[in-house]
């Protein structure tokens, strides 16, 4: 067993990016958004990653980033982008009903080497499968951006997780209190909150706990959404084959707006037969810069409460992971942690929360994954 100091190291050292060995892979980014513009691309230019174009529905906004960055080329269209045999690595940040095209015409480019989705990688399973088949067949890895698993916080959990601090789960709990902005294409779709917001946390259970047995998920509207919407606050709830529960609040109204006062975070707790950590999520302030945070308690470690440290937040550094754990995977002819084929069964479970809202039921995930 790691003495108490030994333990805080490891705790730091899981927050920070594995670097592949080659850091100049050539990075073509498709979409000049908030995600590629303000969290990517500052993302990789931090630790010293190699983007070297960049394509969007705006040539002044792609023009505009490109600049932002010392990016040498700009594109007219993401085919123009895909074409370019410099481009080793594609980087797709657009809505999800769009890139499923994108993907379909990347795996054709035999100088693509591996490709990051933006998630929710697909608006159905069946667009998830035919994603991570794509994949497969071209013998591309495909990893999809599900950024949360790199928060400080939760990859530092994880490690205590699996350094068996906390002993067997018991409770597993995550309370949001925050107003995501809802970008225009989201108004398209007949889903909202779940897939576009709460896929964090449903996939940040699997992260840390495996797939559930089943779930069950309530939802109402926000009244701060004016466009149609079944799914604005949501609660969600993961029963495991061991008992352990782990249950997602995902409060979207939070501040009945101005002269009331706000009272905007996100909150964690895992409660195990052995310990228990709590935590809190910094992207809520963002722009502000704020680490989420962590301390445990465990039998193991009496006297007191342990509380790693780190300077970087989950806006914009965990970006570096999502990318870094892709590259790495392409120079080791591996999958990447967070692949597209291991992301349909983070589908399948936002679509058993959907199923559990409509027929007002508790469903197993294996429901899901069986059709």
């Amino acid at each position: 067993m790691l003495n108490e100091q030994e333990l805080i190291r490891s705790l730091e050292q899981a927050t920070l990016p594995q670097l592949p060995r080659k850091m100049d892979y050539a990075i073509g980014c498709v979409g000049a958004g908030f995600i590629m513009a303000d969290c990517q691309l500052k993302a990789y230019r931090d630790i010293g990653l190699n983007p070297i174009g960049i394509t969007s529905l705006s040539m002044e906004k792609s023009r505009e980033v490109a600049k932002r960055y010392d990016l040498p080329k700009v594109y007219p269209g993401w085919k123009e982008l895909l074409e370019d045999e410099q481009v080793e690595i594609l980087d797709i940040a657009v809505p999800p009903d769009v890139q499923l095209d994108i993907v379909r015409y990347a795996v054709r480019q035999k100088h693509i080497k591996g490709i990051l989705c933006q998630k929710p990688v697909a608006m159905s399973l069946e667009g998830a499968r035919e994603i991570a088949r794509l994949g497969e067949e071209a013998g591309i890895p495909i990893a999809i951006n599900s950024n949360m698993r790199y928060d400080q916080s939760m990859r530092a959990l994880k490690r205590a997780l699996d350094l068996d601090v906390l002993g067997e789960p018991v409770l597993a709990t995550i309370e949001m209190r925050a107003i995501p902005h809802w970008q225009e294409f989201l108004k398209q779709y007949p889903v909202l909150e779940i897939y576009s917001m709460g896929i964090h946390h449903v996939d940040i259970f699997r992260y840390l706990f495996g797939d559930p047995a089943k779930i069950t998920a309530v939802c109402r509207t926000d009244p701060r959404t004016k466009f149609a919407h079944r799914d604005g606050i949501v609660q969600f709830t993961y029963q495991y084959d061991n008992d352990l529960m782990a249950t997602s609040l995902d409060d979207v109204w939070a501040w009945p707006e101005a002269p009331a006062e706000k009272d905007i975070y996100i909150k964690w707790r895992v409660e195990g037969t052995k310990g228990m950590a709590t935590g809190t999520i910094g992207w809520p302030l963002y722009p502000k810069h704020e680490p989420s945070t962590l301390r445990l308690t465990s039998r193991d470690y009496p006297g007191g409460w342990i509380q790693p440290q780190w300077t970087t937040a989950w806006f914009p550094d965990a970006f570096q992971g999502t990318m870094t754990s892709l590259l790495r995977a392409v120079e080791n002819s591996e999958m990447p942690e967070i692949s597209a084929q291991d992301n349909i069964r983070t589908i399948a479970c936002v679509e058993a929360c959907y199923a559990s809202i409509r027929e007002e039921r508790t469903v197993r995930l294996e429901e899901i994954l069986e059709r």
